[in-house]
């Protein structure tokens, strides 16, 4: 008897040391990716800034084709609204550009319902360098404590950012054609 109650204070112990570690991590999550594409500022500004474009480069959109999607709002640009609603690689929210700076950003509120609730802010940087453009993608947000805990387990930044090479090489593929 001696022995399980020795394995439940290590595992008390455990759990508890998880939490404690959880609650002294950052507040806020960043992913950030960078690629360089050789096309002008304005042709990828223009994959961006429309929702309706994202289809050919979004590594979204390769998780679920049979995602349901809905555009409203203007067809690009600021106050531009796009909603989906997929399996468990994509979830469902919506996003809406917040700003856009031809050619050289577009900032867009992001918001998770599924699987968990999450607002993030995207940035898009589109800088000219030489005869070509680097694009920088980050996403910024806020970490409540289960965000911290699940953190401990899984690594966010290798997660989103796989994702996110993967959507700057199929954007790049794209605008290099």
């Amino acid at each position: 008897m001696k022995t399980v109650g020795i394995i439940a204070a290590v595992l008390v112990l455990a759990v508890a040391a998880v939490l404690i570690y959880a609650a002294f991590r950052p507040g806020t999550l960043t992913v950030q990716r960078s690629a360089v594409i050789k096309a002008a500022p304005e042709k990828i500004f223009a994959l961006i800034n429309d929702f309706g474009q994202w289809t050919a480069w979004s590594p979204y959109e390769k998780k679920d084709p049979a995602m349901k999607r809905a555009r409203s709002g203007p067809p690009q640009g600021k106050g531009a609204h796009y909603a989906w609603e997929g399996n468990k690689d994509v979830g469902k929210g919506r996003m809406e550009i917040a700003d856009a700076s031809p050619p050289s950003q577009v900032t867009i509120n992001l918001d998770f319902e599924k699987p968990f609730e999450a607002h993030n802010t995207v940035v898009f940087k589109i800088e000219p360098k030489g005869d070509a453009t680097n694009v920088t993608w980050t996403m910024t947000g806020r970490s409540n404590y289960i965000a911290k805990v699940i953190g401990i387990f899984l690594n966010m930044d290798k997660m989103i950012g796989t994702d996110f090479e993967a959507g700057l090489a199929n954007m790049k593929a794209v605008a290099e054609r």
